[in-house]
């Protein structure tokens, strides 16, 4: 009973931050801009099958958007530290919205092709790199630093939150009016939180930069000490392999459904939002946990939790146990990289906090870019079952290795 009160007083402590007059405004208009943008998620992948697209273009599109991490993430973590955050992030936002715009021109021309679709989403990645570390720290610097992780496993939970209403949103808008309407409204998702940025976030003065700076020295300023640090090292591991092994079961969910179950775009809503819905109650798991118990533990067997559903994924032959899978999935995924998160927030140095979190980046995107690019052409060699269990014995296999490393070597006491 003990514990449960413990658990409980814990989850009231978390959620006391959605009264806050920063947070609470931050989280809403986080959630109100990702369900404009998984609305869009959830509709591209269909829209570029009906358009003839392969599962390779599939796969091409997913590296696109996340491959410019692999070069832009340390320059963006350079950004978070040392330019205003406030304009870098709407700045970036204000050009990520006017993708779908475009998109939406081009479907009532009509003269939309997929390697258009795959352009767009390249200049996506691109923003997307150079203004998501300056976004991940926005929860460290405004919440205290005991309710970082809270403040993180909330920030997922709007984030899954979001996986479920997008896909909903989704499956209403093409059925009532077309796939336009997604792009329509990812579009329109945007203001909230650039209007937000604004008036929410301070201005920042650029931090003084030595005239005789070297820039390739700049980029690279603490990124040795950041990786020779122990738990950052096996944190960052951990969301590597998962993106790389892991994430295609997402980015290859619609191949799954149309060719391996003869699906339809609702049964691939339905879906994409058990994974959400499985990552929010990841996330609301998380809000119980205590702030001083070892996030490293939950990381690594997690991981290999969700190695493990990518095999079962590949292997079910009944529709209804995908979205049940896919729950677990997500769960896994987001207990497993949020869990991640915090030890990177947590352990790293506040002056290298936007370095740090460019790292995550550069593990988690850079991890789906090339997970989704090699999964791509397994599937179109050996099939998306084939493809997908390759995968996830390869994931379990190297999470218990990491895993292994990773806690092994630094016993068992929690991280502060």
């Amino acid at each position: 009973m003990a514990e449960w009160a413990n658990a409980l007083g814990t989850l009231r402590q978390s959620l006391s931050l959605l009264r806050t007059r920063r947070f609470g405004t931050f989280w809403f208009a986080s959630l109100l801009s990702n369900i404009g943008t998984w609305a869009q998620q959830v509709v591209q992948p269909w829209l570029l099958l009906s358009l003839g697209a392969s599962p390779f273009l599939l796969g091409l599109d997913e590296f696109a958007m996340d491959a410019p991490v692999w070069v832009l993430t340390l320059i963006g973590g350079v950004l978070a530290d040392r330019a205003d955050r406030r304009r870098v992030i709407t700045l970036c936002q204000s050009i990520q919205m006017l993708c779908p715009t475009l998109i939406v021109v081009l479907l009532l021309i009509p003269v939309l092709q997929p390697w258009m679709i795959i352009a767009l989403s390249l200049i996506i990645g691109i923003t997307d790199a150079l203004s998501m570390p300056s976004f991940q720290t926005i929860v460290p610097s405004i919440v205290k630093r005991g309710q970082i992780s809270s403040g993180l496993a909330l920030n997922s939970t709007q984030f899954n939150l979001s996986r479920i209403l997008g896909p909903a949103l989704a499956g209403l808008l093409i059925t009532g009016m077309g796939v336009i309407a997604c792009y329509v409204a990812s579009a329109l998702s945007y203001l909230p939180f650039i209007l937000i940025a604004l008036w929410i976030l301070p201005r920042q003065s650029p931090a003084p930069v030595a005239k005789d700076a070297i820039a390739i020295r700049q980029l690279f300023t603490g990124v040795r000490g950041i990786v020779g640090n122990r738990p950052i090292r096996g944190a960052l591991l951990t969301v590597l392999a998962t993106g790389v092994l892991c994430g295609p079961l997402v980015t290859f969910c619609p191949v799954l459904v149309k060719t391996g179950f003869d699906g339809n775009a609702a049964q691939f809503s339905a879906a994409i939002g058990a994974f959400g819905l499985g990552g929010l109650l990841g996330a609301m798991g998380l809000l119980s946990v205590d702030e001083g118990s070892d996030r490293r533990r939950l990381s690594t067997w997690f991981a290999a939790t969700y190695g493990f559903i990518v095999m079962l994924a590949a292997l079910t032959q009944w529709f209804w146990s995908l979205p049940l899978l896919l729950l677990l999935a997500g769960l896994s995924m987001n207990v497993s990289n949020t869990s991640a998160n915090t030890v990177l927030l947590t352990t790293a140095d506040s002056h290298l906090r936007g370095q740090t979190v460019s790292l995550y980046m550069l593990a988690m995107r850079g991890g789906l870019a090339l997970g989704g690019l090699l999964t791509g052409l397994t599937v179109s060699l050996l099939g998306v079952r084939q493809a997908l269990l390759i995968n996830g014995v390869l994931a379990l296999a190297i999470h218990i290795v990491i895993g292994r490393q990773w806690l092994g070597s630094l016993g068992h006491k929690p991280l502060p």
